[in-house]
This record gives structure tokens, C-alpha cells and sequence, in this order.
């Protein structure tokens, strides 16, 4: 059973999965902010401009309440969803050590200059490097 959840564990912290899983939470967030506008904007501007209905300036209003409304819904559902990734991949992150990079670059024995770590001679004194110093 142990390895079981850890299993699922690895399967619903990897990156992909967590993408997707945003990815479907945004879509429907976003999918109000579509059907707001539709309602509140253009299904009202096609009624008036087919003659079927004539809106007051309470109405207008009314639907532009409603879509700074949604607007506001969906910023809301982005940043707690931007929290949670930060915390879930801080966790995911905590016990992960970091390996120091590979050095680049060595001292040279004798003027003591940083050079490549690959060359064999100092650019700086000319000086051939010695076997011992390259370890």
C-alpha cells in the first residue's frame, strides 16, 4: 500500500499533471468570463440594434456590474491557484538537495589569475600548468 501512494504521489506532483490540472481550472474560469460577456454585452447590443428590446441606464449598468463581476471571479481563481502551485511545488522542492554547478574555472599556482579549467598553460604568466595543480 505504501508503494502504492507513493506511486500516485509521483504520478500527481509531476509537472505535466499539475500543468494540465491548472490548464482545466483556468478553461473553466475563463469560460465564465465568455458567457458573461455574451450575456451582458453582446446578446443586449444585437437586441438593440434588431429593434427587439430598448435598455434602460439601470440596465446597462446591471450588466456591466455583472461582467466586472466575473472578471474579478477569474482574477481571484488565478491568483489561489498561483498560491497553491507555489506551496505545492515548494513542497515538492523540500527534499531535493541542489547540487553545487561543476567548477569553470582554477587558479593558477603561480599568479594565482583565474583561468579555464581546461587549459594547460596561464594566459595571464604564460606558465605551464602542472598536473598536480589541475586536480
Amino acid at each position: 500500500m505504501k508503494k502504492f501512494i507513493e506511486e500516485f504521489k509521483t504520478f500527481a506532483l509531476r509537472g505535466n499533471m499539475m500543468d494540465m490540472a491548472v490548464g482545466v481550472l483556468i478553461g473553466g474560469a475563463f469560460s465564465g468570463i465568455v458567457s458573461s460577456l455574451t450575456d451582458n454585452f453582446i446578446n443586449p447590443l444585437l437586441n438593440v440594434c434588431t429593434g427587439g428590446q430598448m435598455y434602460t441606464l439601470q440596465d446597462v449598468a446591471g450588466f456591466a456590474s455583472a461582467f466586472i463581476s466575473s472578471l474579478f471571479n477569474f482574477f481571484i481563481m488565478a491568483f489561489v491557484l498561483f498560491c497553491l502551485l507555489k506551496g505545492v511545488n515548494k513542497l515538492v522542492s523540500l527534499g531535493k538537495k541542489e547540487e553545487p554547478a561543476a567548477p569553470t574555472t582554477k587558479k593558477c599556482p603561480f599568479c594565482m589569475s583565474e583561468i579555464d579549467i581546461a587549459a594547460t598553460r596561464c594566459p595571464h604568466c604564460t606558465s605551464e600548468i602542472p598536473e598536480e595543480a589541475e586536480a
